[in-house]
């Protein structure tokens, strides 16, 4: 059965796993090598699991164990020629690794076919993915874009499992500690998705056929998890939660678990 396996969320750090305790694929590698392996047996996930590592971009909460995971495990990295060159540039991957570059065809890793979006952030490239498992289920992971776009839209549409961004509240933000230009940033069309867009953005997914949601990519200064949860569930009066859709929260750090799909 598809499953997905949040193990770390937040503007500090992110990764997931999806696929089986036999084979699957990480997006994003943005905590330590230590302690993505700490998390992925925790998850009881050999890491001869990870079949390949998909980067979703270059900032350093997505990469920062790239390098050392690579040189652990000789793992293929995918993404986009912008951002493979930029991490390569930059020596975050192992020479030892090998790496591919996705176009627009969808590719073949771990029984599951893979297929990246583009995404609206201030990077040199920046994309989200959808995956098909080895079931036939469809999946979306979507964080870190300022505004859902048709691209985006289009890619989400059908999932019956997203993992979106919902990164913060507008009112904590606006009135919190932020220097203005970061603030700015955030708030922009290239920044991040605040807790109403993600609402709205679920609203239409469920009209559309997607049932299961987990919240991720939460600021640990902007945002709470009940807030981000309260926001949503509010947003989503005509659906009855339970029935009609699912809803989580993806942990900062893992505790071990998995939501099946």
């Amino acid at each position: 059965m598809a499953r997905i396996y949040p193990l770390f969320s937040s503007s500090k750090g992110n990764s997931c796993f999806i696929g089986t305790q036999k084979g699957g694929i990480l997006i994003d590698a943005g905590v330590s090598c230590k302690k993505l392996c700490d998390a992925l047996a925790l998850n009881n996930i050999p890491i001869q699991a990870v079949r390949g590592i998909f980067i979703t971009h270059e900032h350093s909460d997505h990469v920062n164990g790239l390098k050392v995971f690579t040189s652990k495990t000789s793992c293929t990295v995918y993404g986009q020629k912008k951002t493979l060159r930029k991490l390569t540039d930059s020596d975050r991957i192992s020479p030892s690794s090998h790496i591919v570059e996705l176009l627009s065809t969808p590719i073949s890793v771990a029984d599951m076919e893979i297929s990246c979006f583009n995404t609206p952030h201030d990077t040199v490239q920046s994309c989200g993915y959808r995956i098909q498992t080895s079931d036939n289920k469809l999946c979306a992971v979507c964080t870190d874009l300022g505004h859902v776009t048709d691209e985006v839209k289009n890619a989400l549409t059908g999932c019956r499992l997203v993992l979106l961004e919902s990164n913060y509240d507008e009112n904590m933000l606006r009135t919190g500690n932020y220097p203005l230009y970061l603030k700015q940033r955030i708030l922009s069309d290239n920044g991040h998705l605040s807790n109403n867009d993600c609402s709205a953005q679920i609203n239409y997914l469920i009209r559309n056929g997607s049932t299961h949601f987990i919240l991720g990519h939460l600021s640990q200064d902007n945002n709470r998890p009940t807030i981000a949860d309260n926001t949503v569930q509010n947003s989503l009066s005509q659906f009855v939660r339970g029935k009609d859709y699912l809803l989580g929260v993806a942990p900062v750090e893992s505790q071990g678990g998995a939501v099946i799909f």
